[in-house]
């Protein structure tokens, strides 16, 4: 996918966010290089004591990092988690969660992002920053 693409969703729609964020119920609602938006349901994602799992807050980041490190890296071109932190300041409980996904730095062969993910009352629970390494596809 190049940068000058008409419909960047359509990408994360063709090329699929991959099995785990399919079970944990995660979907897109904008993305662009510029900004990405991705919500998850809290109940089937919980802990034993019923918070959302800090996991699962790093999986809905990592998905939206990820995705969007690809949709810079272009045709040809991989992009690959290489480190992920992620610092969690609220417990979600019900309802869903919502990522806002940034970029810090968009390079030719590494990229950051920064996630914001907040409860359905606008209370930030978890931030996180991916690093990306960007490689060309392999052909096989």
């Amino acid at each position: 996918m190049s940068q000058s693409a008409s419909d960047p969703l359509e990408f994360v729609r063709q090329r699929g966010l991959g099995a785990l964020a399919d079970k944990m119920g995660i979907e897109f609602t904008e993305f662009g290089l510029e900004r990405a938006v991705a919500t998850m349901p809290v109940a089937g994602n919980t802990q034993p004591a019923m918070l959302l799992h800090g996991g699962a807050y790093v999986v809905l980041g990592e998905s939206l990092g990820s995705m969007s490190a690809n949709l810079h890296a272009g045709e040809g071109r991989l992009a690959v988690g290489i480190d992920i932190n992620a610092t969690h300041t609220r417990s979600a409980t019900s309802g869903t969660v919502t990522g806002v996904c940034t970029p810090i730095h968009l390079g030719r062969s590494v990229t950051v992002h920064e996630i914001a993910i907040s409860d359905d009352q606008g209370r930030r629970c978890s931030t996180l920053r991916i690093t990306n390494m960007i490689k060309d596809r392999p052909t096989s």
